[in-house]
């Protein structure tokens, strides 16, 4: 559970980095633009990053090794309908 431990800190990190450019741009520091390149990113990795937290939980849930699951290409996880 200690990776789990991790994937959820870097979760938190990118959650905390959406916030410093939501208040980058309120402040004037960075413009429309570069806010909304930089959220795209930040979006997509933490997407990621659930999708992996998932597959590991799902894996552990269901007797597998968690230590199995793999990051998944960003084409496949954005793929997902909701």
């Amino acid at each position: 559970m200690e990776q789990d431990q991790r994937i959820l800190a870097r979760i938190t990190e990118m959650v905390e980095d959406e916030r410093k450019l939501r208040a980058s741009l309120a402040s004037g520091e960075i413009d429309s633009s570069t806010e909304h390149q930089r959220l795209a990113q930040l979006e997509v990795e933490l997407d990621r990053c659930w999708d992996l937290l998932r597959q590991r939980r799902a894996k552990a849930e269901f007797g597998e090794n968690p230590d199995d699951a793999q990051v998944r290409p960003s084409s496949q996880v954005e793929g997902y309908l909701e």
